[in-house]
């Protein structure tokens, strides 16, 4: 089973790399790119011997323990058989 973990900067925390690129992509002449929020993707291997309730339990506490700053990140996941 494998597990897409996305981490994204809350939306109340400025993201002035998210700046930066909006910045770069209206510079090259992209105009209808209103804005840009920039964050990460992580791909987990798990174990094909998780039950899908097991597999979650597991991406929610490592995304929640080790991916994220919880203060300033948000998480969600998707989960692929």
């Amino acid at each position: 089973m494998k597990a897409n973990v996305y981490v994204n900067l809350k939306k109340t925390v400025l993201d002035p790399q998210g700046k930066t690129i909006l910045s770069a992509l209206q510079g090259l002449g992209y105009k209808s790119v209103e804005g840009v929020r920039q964050g990460k993707v992580f791909e987990l291997e798990l174990g094909a011997d998780l039950t899908p309730e097991q597999a979650r339990a597991e991406v929610e506490r490592i995304a929640k323990e080790v991916l994220t700053n919880p203060v300033i990140e948000e998480y969600s996941y998707r989960l692929e058989e």
